[in-house]
């Protein structure tokens, strides 16, 4: 635990934390993570960030000594970081020529966003059939946030990083874990399109009325409604993210 403790402080120092940091830790522990992390979990999350906020661009090589050189560990800890970065769809580890970070592709977008719509309509559902305090006031504090990041002039990562946020607590708030941890389990994977299909204030403000119209049909248990917006939430931001891709995404897996 003190190598644990130590690259924390290490890795703070040298790169300090911007508005956009934290996914992986959210995505694996939601709002309370533990006070200390292994050291290959450490370095999984700040890189997997950097792959989730595009600082380290789609296909990009991840290069093992210089993982362990930055963050003063040996390969032993960098390998076992990738594996689990493997694991989160985030890289791909090829035999004798290493690791990459993953594509961004068009079946990708198609793909993922056709199970995130059918699994937020189940949310949606689940939230609106059994409206609850604790529920709106949570949809109701995410509306607000993004309503104050929908017009920022920047590239909308404030209002994804928001949108990332409260949908892992709708879903973690619909009261099914078995559905939460497919939810959960996808989210570091559609991110980097969310992000990219909420990059113009255009999309944001769509979005942000869409999110609206959740809210409104939870507080009055309109279950047809709010499964109905969820799908179109999701669906409009996956076409938007396969016009931004182009014809040929950035690469194909």
């Amino acid at each position: 635990m003190a190598e644990s403790t130590t690259l924390q402080r290490k890795d703070a120092a040298a790169a300090p934390p911007r508005a956009e940091d934290g996914f992986v830790v959210f995505r694996w522990f939601g709002a309370a993570p533990p006070p200390t992390l292994s050291l290959p979990e450490q370095i999984a999350a700040r890189l997997g960030d950097r792959i989730v906020t595009g600082r380290i661009a789609p296909g990009a090589r991840i290069i093992e000594q210089e993982v362990a050189d930055e963050f003063q560990a040996s390969r032993g800890p960098v390998r076992e970081a990738l594996r689990i970065l493997e694991r989160e769809g985030l890289a791909q580890i090829h035999p004798r020529r290493g690791a990459r970070a993953s594509l961004l592709s068009r079946q990708d977008v198609f793909d993922l966003f056709e199970i995130r719509a059918h699994l937020y309509e189940a949310v949606a559902h689940r939230l609106a059939a059994n409206p609850s305090a604790r529920t709106v006031a949570l949809i109701e504090e995410g509306v607000r946030t993004l309503r104050r990041h929908a017009d920022l002039p920047d590239d909308g990562s404030l209002y994804a990083m928001t949108v990332f946020h409260l949908s892992l607590d709708c879903a973690r708030a619909a009261g099914n874990p078995r559905l939460a941890d497919m939810i959960t389990s996808l989210s570091l994977q559609t991110y980097r399109y969310s992000r990219l299909g909420l990059s113009t204030r255009v999309r944001r403000r769509q979005s942000v009325t869409l999110w609206q119209k959740t809210l409104d049909a939870v507080r009055r248990g309109d279950v047809a409604t709010a499964t109905e917006i969820a799908r179109r939430r999701i669906l409009e931001s996956r076409t938007e993210a396969l016009r931004l891709l182009g014809s040929d995404g950035a690469g194909a897996d």
